[in-house]
């Protein structure tokens, strides 16, 4: 059996995520969506709030399973026994970025496991968590970018955060 891990902050998982999980789904036998818990960001979502925004959206896929971690990525790769880290590449500066974590990791773990970027669907080429959150904070309509429960989530979210949270520059 290969499991394919895909670890991300998932914050919030919109389209272009799902787009990359169920092809990925088709390539291995099983794919661990892994949402990690203390990024070097800030997040609008808590862990368990992501973790259950993602199991949500992969409901429906019993090749997709979904759980949290915290640590070195390839560390987690080795306990769970993933033979492959998947990542998206939109544009050309993922790339880099990717190159240069798929190195780390090679260094870290030797041919243990290898990672297998696939490129995004054109139409999610401009999506990201960031612009995602982004579009919600301001009011503007996410439901073509997140599924419904994500779109209702992103809602009660900044709901919940009022004014406050909102950048200087974005007040007024």
């Amino acid at each position: 059996m290969v499991r394919a891990l895909f670890p991300g902050t998932f914050d919030p998982i919109h389209y272009g995520h799902m787009d990359i999980a169920n092809r990925a789904s088709k390539l291995f036998d099983e794919v661990v969506m892994a949402v990690y818990d203390k990024p070097l960001k800030s997040l609008m979502f808590s862990p368990e709030e992501r973790i259950a925004l993602v199991k949500e959206a992969f409901k429906d896929n019993a090749k997709i399973k979904v759980t949290g971690y915290s640590g070195l990525t390839i560390e987690f790769a080795r306990k769970i026994d993933a033979h492959v880290i998947v990542r998206g590449l939109r544009v050309f500066s993922d790339f880099e970025f990717e190159f240069r974590m798929a190195l780390a990791n090679q260094r870290l773990a030797g041919d243990a496991v290898e990672t297998v970027a696939l490129i995004t669907a054109e139409q999610h080429t401009f999506l990201s968590s960031s612009t995602v959150r982004e579009i919600a904070m301001l009011d503007g309509n996410v439901s073509s970018m997140v599924p419904p429960h994500v779109d209702r989530a992103l809602k009660e979210k900044v709901a919940q955060m009022g004014e406050q949270s909102l950048p200087n520059a974005l007040r007024d």
